[in-house]
């Protein structure tokens, strides 16, 4: 399957210089680059302008949470990037959170932070069609051997803007309080939209529904997920590998009193994390083409792996070392899923299945953080960071196993299979 493909590129400059070159590929990471700004910087103002409005710590980290609840929903969200052309989506889409998002100037006191909630939770909803749909038009319009170059560089793309977007919008709200933050986020959708515009595609109307019950459309991406024998492996290892990092991420602060430092030093570990995820993006499109997704995704893990469990040793150049690490064998495994998604699943399936690898993948991390809150009070954090370690290594263990008994059954001839 994936592992025995051996498209030539030329090099990983020259893949790079070839995506970016793709007039299509080269607006969609323009278009990533511009929203993940706006959205990194709102992330963090609304948490803080909660805090401001109310005073309560819980209020303030339920805008995490109001934005990430529609991923639940990602197998019937993404049915919507299955029924329409994809490029008047995403148009669309950022048009509608263009719009929407200047309500949030009317809220001025505790009493209306349920409406900066209900915006929240609609731009969650409209962040999963707007994954989908693009995931789908990328996969048509960028050559499928490139598809991992793409996906790295998207990656590459979101961790930088991660790394600057916060300061950002924290240095807008302090000057300009909210509206500044709000106003930003609603320009870069609207500057998304531009980008779009310009896409060259040529997008047939869906057709209709085969017949069935909407419900059951909704579950032909699952289906597809479950029956499917590179990629049911893949996600089941990325939703394992997204709960072990989000209980030892709920951890960094623990690490860091540990090191004998204010808690403003878990800043500094996660830039040095963002840095090991430019990395790995750039370094993924060769990775990708020599390994496969499943055996890049699992030597990601083994990193990983080995940097939380070495998170328990209270020592700085390791805790750097770990957070270079962690930045790096993470987005191995997330950058892998969405490729082999792209790869093995076809286009008038290819929303439905994203938005439900995604839920799958990405949903375990909110359960991690939460778990990890639940015992960092009642249990000594390097065990607990052990226990990721080890974890972390069984799904490893268990996702190459699963790339070498696919190979394995890749190289038996057909007499092999079906013996006289």
């Amino acid at each position: 399957m994936t592992t025995n493909r051996t498209s030539r590129t030329g090099g990983p400059a020259r893949a790079l210089v070839r995506v970016v070159r793709n007039r299509n590929a080269g607006l969609c990471l323009a278009g990533v680059v511009v929203s993940g700004f706006g959205t990194s910087a709102l992330w963090l103002a609304c948490g803080v302008w909660v805090k401001d409005l109310t005073g309560s710590d819980g209020l303030a980290a339920l805008c995490m949470l109001a934005m990430w609840a529609p991923a639940l929903a990602g197998p019937l969200l993404g049915t919507l990037a299955d029924r329409v052309r994809r490029k008047p989506l995403l148009i669309g889409v950022s048009l509608l959170m263009a719009g929407l998002l200047p309500v949030l100037l009317t809220v001025g006191s505790p009493s209306g932070v349920w409406l900066l909630y209900a915006v929240l939770f609609v731009y969650g909803a409209a962040g999963v069609v707007h994954d989908a749909a693009e995931s789908a038009l990328i996969a048509g319009a960028v050559d499928r051997s490139l598809l991992g170059d793409f996906n790295g560089l998207r990656m590459t793309a979101n961790e930088g803007m991660k790394l600057l977007a916060p300061l950002a919008g924290a240095g807008l709200y302090a000057a300009s309080g909210a509206a500044g933050v709000v106003l930003l986020d609603a320009a870069t959708f609207l500057l998304a939209v531009v980008l779009y515009a310009f896409l060259r595609v040529r997008e047939e109307r869906p057709g209709p529904p085969a017949g069935g019950r909407r419900e059951r459309r909704t579950a032909e991406g699952a289906r597809h997920l479950w029956s499917h024998p590179v990629l049911r492996p893949l996600v089941l290892a990325g939703g394992a590998t997204m709960l072990c990092a989000g209980l030892s991420g709920s951890l960094v602060y623990a690490v860091v009193d540990a090191l004998g430092h204010s808690p403003a030093y878990a800043g500094v570990l996660y830039a040095v994390q963002g840095a090991g995820s430019v990395v790995i993006g750039l370094l993924s499109g060769p990775a990708l083409r020599r390994l496969g997704e499943r055996r890049f995704a699992a030597y990601g893990i083994v990193l990983l792996a080995a940097a939380v469990a070495l998170r328990a040793v209270p020592d700085d150049p390791l805790a750097w070392a770990c957070s270079a690490a962690i930045g790096a064998g993470l987005p191995a495994v997330l950058i892998a899923v969405p490729t082999a998604v792209q790869r093995e699943t076809p286009g008038p399936l290819l929303g439905r299945v994203t938005a439900t690898a995604n839920t799958l993948v990405f949903t375990p991390n909110v359960l991690g953080l939460a778990v990890g809150a639940a015992l960092a009070d009642l249990l000594d954090h390097r065990l607990l960071l052990v226990a990721s370690g080890v974890a972390l290594s069984a799904v490893a263990v268990a996702l190459l196993q699963s790339a070498a008994s696919a190979e394995r059954t890749a190289s038996r001839s057909p007499s092999d299979a079906n013996p006289a």
